[in-house]
């Protein structure tokens, strides 16, 4: 996948993750690194960059972890990847080629596309992105399958 970094794949799947598992305790940090096979470290932070954007609210103590600041319905995904890439987007003046031909044709195509795909991921929200993780069943979570009927 060229589009997208991992960095901001990783990003979307962890906020869809914690809006998904949540509820009624916030995720922590080693249970969704062990969920999408990273080290906690590296997850920590993207976390970290979630939680500075307001994507994200930190909880300490024992129980602790990350859960929504706010409603699955008013975070977009673009908002995610713009917030996992800021990094990135801040180091981009100090890109310039030597090349014309990188600098004035190159450039602005690549970044025109970079628009116009986070526009695209400006119309999903995470509640979208839940809704069909639970219909195409790519939700990993034992709670789902306990059964109460006697």
């Amino acid at each position: 996948m060229i589009l997208l970094s991992r960095r901001a794949v990783l990003a979307i799947a962890a906020v869809v993750d914690i809006a998904l598992h949540a509820r009624p305790s916030p995720v922590a940090a080693k249970t969704l690194a062990g969920r999408h096979q990273l080290p906690p470290r590296h997850l920590e932070t993207l976390l970290q960059a979630l939680v500075h954007a307001n994507i994200l609210k930190g909880v300490r103590g024992p129980r602790g972890g990350y859960e929504l600041a706010r409603e699955r319905r008013r975070i977009s995904v673009g908002e995610i990847v713009r917030a996992a890439m800021s990094e990135t987007f801040d180091d981009q003046s100090e890109d310039r080629t030597a090349s014309p031909l990188v600098d004035k044709v190159i450039v602005p195509l690549i970044a025109d596309a970079s628009k116009e795909l986070l526009a695209i991921l400006d119309r999903s929200t995470v509640e979208d992105l839940c809704r069909q993780a639970e219909t195409a069943s790519a939700v990993s979570d034992a709670k789902a399958t306990i059964d109460f009927t006697i």
